[in-house]
């Protein structure tokens, strides 16, 4: 640690406390300029954006028609659900399905499928065992005959195989029946008793009567779509009249049917998020498109399935809701843009530069070498920094010979100790003192002796010239030297070092006894560092040695083991 010299104050630059120099004032104008543009931005928005909407009618009912179908549908299905899993639960089922060929096992389960067909929508249940593969058909009269054997390898049979790998219950797809060559809403259902799956129940709800249901409403300005998570339409209102989308296989993916790139875009967005089947009818999304005739786009889940209602409005249908998204949007981003080239300003003007300051303070305590950030600066903070300066080197620094002071050294050596101690290392200690100091002050006058003193402090300082060691103005003229990690041969050498440094200066000195110039007696003392052991403890011993010094006749050293 080698002595400092003392910076110069900031008072000298000129301009600290002009308007230009100041933080608070560009601080408090550019807030002001930011607020305004700000300001003056959100208020031409939102009279341009409320000029567009009042001439539009309300979203609400777009929101509320895509809510119902959702709901219509979910009513619907959820009956069928509840009676499949009736069935899939049946022990009269699951035990046929256990036994296929026992007839009063086989008699017991059709009487109780046929109960159910009865209640559910369609007319017949058809019934597929895992054991042999073989499919059922079961009539709401108890009537039941054998279909035929599945096959894996072939295409119609799919939706059996689908639905044993699927995750859940239950799947449900749209697909022909090829017995009766007509569209059906198939709802699969597995059979599982004890972990094992028994086989599959399935039963198709009528297409065309689900369809127009759902649909009876629609009008040109609105046109309804089902999709599933596969990005497939299910369902179209605008075909509820074309008998092949009726009666015959259909299945288009959304992007062929419309070409607007904010429709796909909304689809695929909303499709990404879709993970299994909708515990519940969710948010409503609603998006502008830019193709005619329909201006909106609104989708929502329908409950217990993975298929979606889309909502497609035309404007006259519904309020143009599109019109406010983008004002809500530039407020935010406004207000947002707002906050952050706030922030970012106060963290540039403010944050930032105390952030170096405080930084460099935390670096000075470590190493007193460490220059204070800001000292440059011509404003308040350059200010602080030039005081914080100022206040640092007279707490550390000897005004006299601009070496360190004794508060330094000693609460350095607090620091030096608990350092050292975690090694167990050597920490040695010098106390100095000039000769006949009283008798120089009295030959040759103050000034001289101060002249003497600093002279005395630089030959000093130019010997201690490791960065973990240093040298301080214990008081009056005595000085200390501070080497830490340095044993007796290390601080014996060093000692020699002084002494003869001292003695070049030629200092004139004739009332010394020791020599005819300023010499110095030295105490030293060295020993290894513990928990047991206080700073004061070293400076006691050398101090004794540095009487030896004295009472030996003066412009030597004495080394005392520290004990």
């Amino acid at each position: 640690m080698s002595a400092n010299k003392r910076p110069s104050s900031n008072e000298s630059k000129g301009g600290l406390f002009s308007g230009r120099g100041r933080l608070s004032v560009r601080f408090r104008n550019l807030s002001i300029l930011l607020f305004i543009i700000a300001f003056s931005i959100t208020a031409a928005v939102m009279n341009f954006a409320f000029d567009r909407l009042v001439s539009n009618v309300s979203s609400e009912d777009a929101g509320r028609y895509a809510v119902s179908i959702a709901e219509a549908f979910s009513a619907y299905l959820g009956r069928q659900i509840s009676l499949m899993s009736k069935a899939a639960h049946s022990s009269a089922v699951t035990g046929w399905l256990a036994d296929e060929y026992d007839e009063e096992k086989k008699a017991l389960a059709f009487e109780e499928m046929s109960g159910i067909v009865g209640e559910l929508y369609s007319f017949n249940l058809y019934v597929t065992l895992e054991s042999s593969m073989n499919e059922y058909s079961v009539g709401s009269d108890s009537s039941a005959e054998y279909v035929n054997a599945l096959n894996i390898d072939r295409v119609t049979d799919a939706w059996y195989f689908n639905c044993i790998e699927s995750d859940h219950d239950y799947i449900m797809n749209i697909d022909l029946d090829y017995f009766l060559q007509r569209k059906r809403v198939w709802l699969d259902y597995k059979v599982v008793k004890d972990g094992e799956i028994l086989g599959v129940l399935s039963t198709g709800l009528e297409f065309s009567h689900i369809a127009g249901e759902l649909f009876a409403h629609n009008d040109d300005n609105v046109r309804c779509l089902i999709i599933g998570n596969n990005g497939f339409i299910q369902m179209d209102s605008a075909l509820m009249s074309d008998n092949e989308f009726l009666y015959s296989y259909y299945e288009v993916p959304f992007e062929e049917e419309f070409p607007d790139a904010a429709f796909h875009d909304a689809i695929e967005s909303y499709l990404n998020g879709v993970d299994g089947y909708f515990e519940e009818i969710g948010k409503l999304d609603v998006i502008k498109l830019s193709s005619s005739p329909f201006r909106h786009l609104t989708i929502t889940p329908i409950k217990d399935t993975a298929w979606s209602v889309v909502i497609l409005s035309g404007r006259s249908t519904l309020f143009d809701d599109s019109y406010f998204i983008p004002v809500s949007i530039t407020v935010l981003v406004v207000l947002i843009a707002y906050a952050i080239v706030a922030s970012a300003v106060n963290y540039r003007l403010i944050f930032r530069p105390l952030g170096k300051l405080s930084q460099s303070l935390v670096s000075l305590k470590e190493s007193q070498d460490e220059r204070i950030f800001g000292l440059e600066r011509e404003d308040e903070l350059g200010f602080l920094s030039n005081t914080i300066q100022d206040l640092f080197h007279k707490a550390n620094f000897d005004a006299l010979t601009g070496i360190y002071n004794r508060r330094f050294m000693e609460s350095s050596l607090v620091h030096i100790m608990d350092l050292l101690s975690r090694s167990n290392d050597y920490l040695s200690v010098m106390m100095l003192d000039v000769d006949h100091f009283k008798k120089y002050n009295d030959t040759y006058g103050h000034d001289q002796g101060d002249q003497c003193l600093k002279s005395v402090a630089g030959s000093l300082a130019g010997c201690v010239t490791r960065a973990s060691d240093f040298t301080a103005r214990y008081g009056g003229e005595e000085f200390v030297a501070v080497l830490p990690s340095t044993d007796e041969s290390g601080a014996r050498m060093l000692a020699d070092q002084l002494l003869e440094s001292v003695r070049s200066l030629n200092i004139p000195h004739s009332k010394n006894t020791a020599a005819p110039c300023v010499t110095v007696s030295i105490g030293v003392t060295s020993g290894k560092i513990s928990v047991a052991r206080r700073w004061e403890d070293y400076m006691k011993r050398a101090d004794e040695a540095l009487y030896m010094s004295k009472k030996n006749g003066r412009n030597q050293y004495t080394y005392l083991d520290y004990i």
